[in-house]
């Protein structure tokens, strides 16, 4: 299970979310009897499943899940700072306050390789799994780059997400047009300046 510290390993308990899902159709004053509802705990059940498989694993074991690296004889130097980066990994998730939805969102992932380079479509895997946890989008960058630091070896990465938060916009203060914008920032680029302006070019 994705745990923080005292977190106890499980798998998702699809049986329990069952459930509960009952009971919260029943407390909203609604028959989960009737036509429309009579499978709906057993659909969310899947559905529950399917978008938090991401906290079956912690950041270690999507490491070694993603692990594929390939080496080239190329000379990095250090003031040259060549760097990777793929844009806009399309990703969603859901806000641990509210558990509420997460959409929209576009997750860019940097890198100053150390020898080693990882295939873009695994990148693309670890932001997709880290996003299929109860999260905040904070979060789901310092995930992302731990992960990254783990398989590469470098201390040199960064993630910038946006994203918007459906609650702000579809409860609360309502503010449809609002995005956020979160950069989490490792090794060289939290000092270098051109880095950081070459991540929002």
């Amino acid at each position: 299970m994705y745990r923080q510290k005292g977190v106890v390993d499980m798998a998702i308990d699809t049986e329990a979310i069952r459930q509960h899902i009952r009971g919260i159709l029943e407390a909203l004053g609604d028959d989960p009897d009737r036509e429309g509802l009579k499978e709906t705990p057993e659909r969310v059940a899947r559905m529950y499943e399917e978008v938090f498989e991401g906290m079956q694993y912690s950041n270690h074991e999507i490491a070694q899940m993603f692990c594929k690296t390939f080496s080239e004889d190329m000379d990095f130097e250090k003031t040259d700072r060549d760097m990777v980066l793929v844009k806009d990994i399309e990703i969603f998730s859901y806000c641990e306050h509210h558990l509420a939805l997460m959409y929209d969102m576009k997750v860019s992932v940097a890198y100053i390789p150390n020898g080693k380079f990882i295939g873009l479509s695994k990148i693309a895997r670890i932001a997709d799994m880290v996003g299929k946890r109860l999260q905040l989008q904070e979060r789901i960058g310092a995930d992302i780059a731990e992960i990254m630091q783990e398989i590469l070896g470098s201390e040199d990465v960064a993630v910038v997400i946006e994203g918007t938060h459906s609650c702000m916009t579809a409860r609360g203060i309502k503010k449809g047009a609002a995005t956020t914008k979160t950069y989490t920032l490792r090794g060289a680029f939290r000092e270098d300046k051109l880095l950081q302006m070459r991540l929002d070019s």
